[in-house]
Parts: structure tokens; sequence; C-alpha cells
């Protein structure tokens, strides 16, 4: 029988941080979380698949999700965050930088002037070259991110690139954006803790 994880009315990280938990018990074989926000849903199910579990079928009963998963080898799976942790620093290899951001737009004073340039910046994040590593979008960021805004072609290019851009998914509800996200994958603060970890570089704007 699959361990149920009930997180109804529990925002993220916590549904991520309760399948963690449930997933440190190696007897546990099989899981149904049940969620019931979107990015729960979304931050869930990768999370399993992170963890190699294998995602069943996510179902839809009303208001809430029900995630059904099984472990695939999870006795020796690790994460590639885990991964790059425990290795020792590369002196030949490129830094890994972050480029946190908690705005859509840059400075304060002029809000169009603000604008354009976070627009710039973004259109020159690629002279980095390959030690541009990962975007997090946080806060009023998560505008960035959607079909209408200007910068979305950018962080287009940046993620065909090979550059990892992940984007807030409470931020996203909160903004009632959940529908609009044009790139990225949803993420949740356990994932922004874990980044912000295994960085060699965090550039917060």
């Amino acid at each position: 029988m699959p361990t149920v994880v009930h997180c109804e009315g529990e925002p993220c990280p916590k549904p991520v941080l309760r399948c963690k938990q449930v997933l440190s018990d190696k007897s546990v074989c099989a899981v149904q979380v049940i969620v019931d926000n979107e990015a729960a849903r979304e931050n869930v199910s990768r999370f399993l698949v992170s963890q190699h579990w294998q995602v069943d079928h996510v179902t839809q009963d009303g208001a809430t999700w029900i995630i059904a998963a099984h472990a695939e080898g999870a006795e020796s799976a690790v994460t590639s965050e885990q991964a790059r942790q425990a290795a020792p620093a590369c002196p030949v290899c490129p830094q890994q930088v972050l480029v946190f951001l908690t705005s859509d737009r840059i400075g304060q004073g002029d809000d169009e002037l603000g604008a354009r340039l976070m627009h710039n910046f973004l259109l020159t994040l690629p002279e980095l070259g390959s030690s541009l590593w990962r975007i997090i979008l946080v806060n009023g960021a998560v505008r960035l991110a959607t079909q209408d805004s200007p910068a979305c072609e950018s962080l287009q290019r940046l993620e065909a690139a090979g550059v990892s851009i992940l984007v807030c998914g409470t931020c996203l509800e909160f903004f009632q954006l959940i529908g609009q996200k044009a790139v990225g994958q949803v993420t949740n603060m356990l994932d922004v803790v874990t980044s912000q970890q295994v960085a060699d570089k965090v550039i917060s704007i």
C-alpha cells in the first residue's frame, strides 16, 4: 500500500519538505501525495523525479491533485546538487554562477528606467559564458518569465543555451501568474536554498 502524504492547505516548500522526510524512510516504496495548488503539484512531481522516483500519474480530484509515484532504486539515488556539493572543486572548471533576481526592475528611482536596465542586464548575461549556471526568479522578478514580458525572449534564449531557470511557484500564485509562465521551471524555497549552497558565486539583484 502506498504511503499517503496529506499536504492540503500547505504552501511550498512544505509539501516538498514533507515528501523529503517520507522518502528518507527507505522502507517506503510508493507514495500518494495530495496537494491543493498547482505550484505544489509541479514542485512535488519534480522533486520525486529528482530523487529517481517514477511519477505514475497525477489526477485531479476537485480542488486537489493526487500525485502517485514509486521508487526506482531510491536508496542509491543522489541528486545532481548533492553530487556537486560532495565533489571537490576543479581548479580548471568554470565557476557555477547563480543569478538571484528579486524584482523585474533594477534599482529605485524611475520604474521605466529600472525595467530597461533589467532588460539590458539579461541581454548581457551571456557574456558570463559557461560559468552562468542558474537564474532564480522570486517575488516581482517572476513577471520576467511571463509571456507578456519583454524580457521573456532573453530568458528563453538563455534556457535554450543550457542555463537553468527556476521561477518561484509561491510568487507566481501570489501574483496570479501561474498560467502565464512562458519560461523556466516552477521552483520552491528548498531549491532556492540548495542552489545558493552549491553555487560558487551568487549575484543578487
